[in-house]
């Protein structure tokens, strides 16, 4: 349990590293081109997500993600103290790697963004963007299960722009890019109801993907 703790900590803070410090250096490099710097942050957090996963998933199953995590306890396949404790790794280790971001870039540590990402649509959207993360992996662990990392981080390539919200789906990530105001970052007052979608879609559709890829 411990090396899973540690695990979920340490990839959530380097997945952050990777979504913020791209938006930080796609933003400075492209001139202001918003399309060329998104393209940059989209790519950098793919591949973060093929190796963490690849190589933390067999100690943690590398979830970093409060909605995964909460899909795998609807499954029964962690307990609810183990769950408590992913969620909070996650949450904490996605701050430290925002703080860590900010110290590399010589940044204030201590931020808040002023970003604003809300209304239905955004909503909608990070509804729809956890939904399809959770598919790609129950399909990818029911017909594929070598192929999950390279699904997952595709994936979340892809949502990036198929997203008008630009695909958070993801609750720790959601909670610590409000305490960035860079390219990548979430009014705080915003946060609530992108991480509410999050959790509401993967309680809804976990039951739904379970049966669909049960073989039954």
């Amino acid at each position: 349990m411990k090396r899973a703790l540690i695990a979920e900590t340490l990839g959530t803070a380097l997945l952050l590293m990777a979504v913020v410090g791209s938006g930080i250096m796609g933003e400075q490099l492209a001139d202001g081109n918003g399309g060329l710097a998104l393209l940059a942050n989209a790519i950098s957090t793919g591949a973060m997500l093929y190796g963490l996963i690849t190589v933390l998933r067999p100690i943690s199953g590398a979830h970093f993600n409060p909605a995964v995590t909460l899909c795998f306890w609807l499954r029964k396949e962690v307990t609810t103290l183990q769950g408590l404790s992913y969620g909070l790794a996650q949450v904490a280790g996605g701050v430290l790697g925002v703080w860590t971001t900010h110290v590399m870039f010589g940044l204030v540590v201590l931020q808040q963004s002023t970003t604003a990402r809300t209304g239905i649509g955004q909503w909608f959207s990070e509804a729809l963007a956890t939904a399809g993360l959770l598919l790609v992996i129950h399909g990818g662990r029911r017909h594929q299960p070598g192929a999950v990392p390279a699904l997952v981080a595709l994936y979340i390539t892809s949502a990036y722009w198929f997203s008008s919200s630009t695909s958070f789906a993801n609750p720790a990530v959601t909670i610590a890019r409000g305490m960035t105001d860079t390219f990548s970052g979430i009014m705080p007052v915003h946060v609530p109801m992108f991480v509410a979608a999050q959790l509401l879609s993967a309680a809804v559709v976990t039951p739904l993907f379970s049966w669909v890829f049960s073989g039954k």
